[in-house]
């Protein structure tokens, strides 16, 4: 297993037990897998022990050991599988998954279960490894740190009382840094896989800059930026599950075809489902065909039945595609684009978002546009207050 990285930093302590080392354990039917991490991670100054499949971790396991890193593919029990015996044990352990594919289920999946984080094999950097180890190992300090709150709740009721909203605040941190690593987990690999299509690729980033921008024109609120943005990255997420292999065709859909397509946004919406922070965001993925007379699907809602994010993305997902090569017509420049819009504005489009949007619409094109992350950076500091 190759590696790159030379940064050495000395293991977490645990808070009031200053010589005690981190314990970690690792599974995995690999022994050259296996016998790697040990070795790096006993180079951090880690207590390491090893398991060679899930049945004997969870033989092994106790409530000594820091963090878990969990092999998915395992002969005996797999890391699904392992996981919910280590539900029943109770000790709440941070897991990272360690695996060599990904896939957005088994993403989902694992946020499902709790699971902590993933680390990729070969592991090729270091740095990141130990970092992502660390902050293992300080949510494992949290969960200590809670259970002796609690057990020191008969002794000091209003000592306590201080302790736990001082918990809490850290708790709401830990959530909302929870909820952002999951963004980015499933926009990472949703960017891979789009990256392996020539239609898909860069139109998610694309719509994800015009909707930032075209919010900031319209003056949304940072929340309200939060959400358009999360809703923009992943409103075509639909398409990477379904075979929509028939859009690189030269000629016009079949009736089939444009049934399978129109599939898309409930599709995006149900993978987005389970992770239960985005609930706004599921109702943009799965409207965002929707036109202002009610003539788009799935459901044929109107106008008056429809949010502003939902109407902006409404706007810059067609303006892209406009603008984008497309194999069975010739794509529109900048003028032919805006005179579509107005063209449709009323009856498939928001008039008022279609005017903001045309007027700024030489701020919005790639070669002047600053990366949509810059805005977030801008308001995420309101957002967290």
């Amino acid at each position: 297993m190759k590696v790159k990285g030379t940064s050495q930093a000395e293991p977490l302590k645990r808070a009031s037990e200053p010589e005690v080392k981190t314990r970690i354990l690792v599974a995995d039917d690999d022994d050259m897998v296996r016998d790697t991490v040990s070795n790096i991670l006993e180079t951090f100054g880690y207590v390491v022990q090893t398991a060679d499949g899930g049945r004997q971790l969870l033989d092994m396991v106790d409530d000594s050991y820091d963090v878990i890193l969990l092999d998915i593919d395992m002969p005996d029990l797999d890391g699904f599988e392992t996981i919910r015996g280590l539900d029943k044990l109770g000790y709440d352990i941070p897991v990272l998954f360690l695996t060599g594919s990904g896939s957005i289920d088994h993403a989902i999946r694992a946020i499902n279960m709790g699971v902590y984080d993933f680390l990729t094999k070969p592991i090729d950097d270091l740095d990141i490894f130990h970092v992502k180890i660390r902050r293992a190992i300080e949510k494992r300090m949290y969960v200590l740190q809670e259970r002796r709150y609690k057990e020191a709740l008969e002794d000091n009721v209003q000592k306590k009382a201080e302790q736990l909203r001082a918990q809490n605040k850290l708790l709401r941190s830990y959530s909302e840094s929870l909820e952002n690593a999951t963004v980015q987990l499933m926009s990472s690999l949703q960017n891979a896989m789009e990256e392996k299509d020539g239609y898909t690729a860069g139109h998610t980033r694309r719509v994800t800059k015009y909707a930032v921008k075209l919010g900031i024109a319209m003056e949304l609120e940072n929340r309200e930026l939060v959400v358009l943005r999360r809703a923009a990255q992943f409103h075509d997420i639909g398409k990477l599950v379904i075979d929509l292999s028939c859009i690189q065709k030269p000629q016009s859909l079949s009736d089939e075809e444009w049934e399978l397509i129109k599939k898309h946004p409930g599709v995006g919406a149900n993978i987005i489902k389970p992770l239960g922070f985005m609930e706004r965001e599921q109702f943009i993925i799965r409207h965002h065909h929707e036109r202002m007379d009610g003539m788009g699907y799935p459901r044929g809602l109107t106008g008056d039945q429809l949010d502003d994010l939902t109407k902006i993305i409404m706007v810059v997902d067609s303006y892209d595609a406009m603008t984008s090569f497309r194999k069975y017509r010739r794509n529109k420049n900048l003028d032919e684009a805006i005179e579509e819009l107005h063209d449709c504005s009323g009856t498939q489009f928001d008039p008022a978002i279609v005017d903001i949007f045309t007027k700024h619409i030489e701020e919005f094109v790639p070669e002047q546009m600053v990366e949509a992350e810059a805005f977030s950076d801008g308001f995420k500091e309101d957002f967290n207050h």
